[in-house]
């Protein structure tokens, strides 16, 4: 692959070249990080061949990818990234915020923050000849990969716990990949797509398994460094530490962002690390537990909150989504789904609509501006990971029920007064 020396591994560090293994660390199954050849890029690339790409996606970042040129010009798999950054003056003023950001991440072609890392998984599936690509999902990464799947004709396999909302199973049948709704839930899935892939020989997609799902997601931290650093969008960035919130299930999403912002530091490129903060629903919580108790060992929880893209019994990137609060100086959160629901609420009068796991970041903010953790004068960036339409039953939650009335003017009017 270009621009890549090969793996290592995140818990023992052993390296290995790109042919000997596929997925996870064959001593320890510690997660593997892809190492890229930095010399070479530090003396190929300079910021500017990036910032002035005209390419709207994420593939702008290819020279930073462990990926070649993926094909499929005009298809939604060129469409994955390159997500808007908006800046609601409501927000801040509600939150007492003078600098604070939203990046939406729902607009991506299959409306969640799983496209970046299923565009660059179906990249490599096509490079190196997979017939199947398979994934374990509670929704969205299994949407994600089915439709990116889609988009240039590549056959895929999901497994979805049989309670995952019905619109993201919609999501899955529409898209035309084989589902299989496993009668228990995502850690059940996840193990037997594990089983499945080693049986049938099918490349496993699974998040916190393959490598090159964080490579996909962390193309969000070079946008939001191109997009607040390079722009220095109203603050000074060597005054100030950006602080970016960000929802935990398995660890995945916030290893990713980390491993963006690492790679960046490793070009010389990125003028101040952002500060991470996790934030996981109380019923879900074991990294956040980890963290608090100060180690890296991750004990299995049994997960129960609305906020199904994030509800995993044992993490399955843990380990780095520790590491990746506690180097940057950051920290763990806890909400309810409580919180969570006023949250989906919150962000609906901005005109963000979020599925729990989105807004279970924000929540996680105005939290952490309760408990002092963030002032007022703290540029502050909150990643909406996925949108409301997904678990509309959820949303619902979160709002009063429409009142129905006569269709006469009188009914109307004594609603209005």
């Amino acid at each position: 692959m270009k621009n890549t020396i090969g793996y290592q591994c995140s818990i023992c560090c052993e390296t290995y070249d790109l042919e000997e293994v596929q997925y996870i660390c064959p001593s320890d199954s510690g997660n593997l990080d892809v190492i890229l050849d930095f010399a070479t890029l530090r003396r190929n690339y300079w910021p500017e061949d990036v910032v002035s790409s005209t390419e709207a996606s994420l593939w702008r970042y290819l020279p930073l990818l462990p990926v070649e040129e993926p094909g499929g010009d005009g298809t939604p798999l060129r469409a994955a990234g390159w997500t808007p950054i908006f800046s609601p003056t409501d927000a801040e003023v509600r939150l007492g915020l003078r600098y604070f950001w939203i990046k939406d991440e729902s607009r991506n072609p299959t409306a969640s923050f799983k496209d970046r890392a299923s565009a660059v998984v179906v990249a490599r599936a096509r490079q190196i000849g997979a017939e199947v690509v398979v994934t374990a999902s509670t929704g969205n990464a299994g949407a994600a990969l089915a439709g990116m799947a889609a988009a240039v004709g590549q056959k895929a396999v999901i497994f979805a716990p049989r309670s995952a909302p019905p619109a993201k199973i919609a999501q899955l049948l529409i898209y035309g990949a084989r589902v299989l709704l496993v009668d228990g839930n995502y850690d059940q899935a996840f193990d037997l797509s594990i089983q499945a892939s080693q049986e049938f020989g099918w490349y496993c997609r699974n998040t916190g398994y393959n490598p090159f799902t964080v490579e996909g997601k962390k193309t969000a931290a070079f946008e939001i460094w191109e997009v607040m650093y390079r722009n220095a969008i109203s603050f000074k960035p060597d005054t100030k530490v950006l602080s970016i919130f960000v929802s935990v299930g398995d660890g995945n999403i916030i290893s990713g962002l980390h491993k963006g912002f690492k790679d960046l530091d490793a070009m010389g490129w990125l003028p101040c690390m952002p500060r991470i903060y996790g934030v996981q629903a109380d019923g879900s919580a074991a990294i956040a537990n980890a963290f608090f108790e100060n180690t890296e060992v991750i004990t299995p929880v049994t997960a129960h909150t609305l906020a199904d893209s994030i509800s995993v019994d044992l993490p399955r990137d843990g380990v780095r989504a520790v590491r990746a609060v506690r180097d940057t100086g950051g920290s763990y959160i806890k909400v309810n789904d409580e919180e969570i629901l006023q949250a989906i609420s919150q962000l609906g009068k901005v005109g963000i609509f979020a599925e729990p796991a989105g807004a279970t970041a924000y929540a996680g903010l105005a939290k952490a501006i309760q408990q002092g953790r963030i002032s007022p004068g703290d540029p502050v960036l909150v990643l909406n990971t996925g949108s409301g339409l997904k678990d509309v039953g959820a949303a619902m939650k979160a709002v009063s029920e429409a009142p129905i009335i006569e269709p006469t003017l009188e009914a109307v009017k004594r609603i209005i007064q």
